[in-house]
């Protein structure tokens, strides 16, 4: 099988999200993709983030009925900081005759150099960056540090340009305003029942990307 890997805080989960997944699904023929909240992202440190089973909750109810969209526990139950190579690995280790892909937002590929062990992400999985429609994707700073033989485990896509972030949308929930249409209606309900980024002071919103 071809299986896509899908990090991310997912704080909360949004229709960019399930964009991003599914033009990567369809630019690669990918017949899974895993959506994997990270316990603790390693580019948050001491950042207040929702419990993981808020965060797991949201990505079952956003990905609900799509028949080739699965949600993975692996770095919740492993807990620790969520490093992108040791979940590959894991996985690459149970399942060695599946073939893995990595899912970033195209901003990632930029910051791809910082990850743990980058050639050691490329040496597991083919990584797909999706472009959001905000710069154009350059894979060149990665393979002049890692080295040409990688240029075939970067594979680009697009996506339709929607600029929408969890930052923004936990914002605009503590703002008392509005986020329907930007995430999954099933989503925002329970945001709204649990209550979740009331408290929350405004910041300035910004884009993730999950080492």
């Amino acid at each position: 099988m071809n299986i896509g890997i899908f990090g991310g805080t997912f704080d909360p989960v949004h229709l960019a999200h399930l964009l991003l997944a599914e033009a990567a699904r369809e630019a690669a023929a990918l017949d899974e993709i895993w959506f994997m909240p990270a316990y603790a992202p390693p580019q948050k440190p001491g950042k207040v983030i929702s419990p993981p089973r808020d965060r797991l909750e949201m990505v079952k109810l956003a990905i609900a009925g799509h028949v080739h969209f699965r949600v993975s526990k692996l770095e919740i139950d492993r807990q620790g900081t969520s490093y992108t190579v040791d979940t590959l690995r894991h996985i690459a280790e149970q399942r060695p005759d599946d073939r893995l892909f990595l899912l970033i937002g195209g901003d990632s590929l930029a910051d791809l150099l910082t990850w743990r062990d980058p050639a050691g992400i490329l040496d597991l999985a083919t990584i797909i960056a999706v472009n959001r429609g905000r710069t154009p994707l350059d894979v060149e700073p990665v393979l002049a540090a890692l080295g040409e033989q990688y240029r075939e485990r970067i594979q680009l896509c697009e996506m339709p340009a929607v600029d929408i972030s969890a930052t923004n949308l936990r914002q605009r929930t503590a703002e008392g305003k509005s986020i329907r249409y930007q995430t999954p209606r099933s989503v925002e309900l329970y945001i709204d029942q649990k209550r979740l980024y009331r408290d929350e002071q405004p910041k300035p919103a910004t884009t993730q990307a999950v080492p």
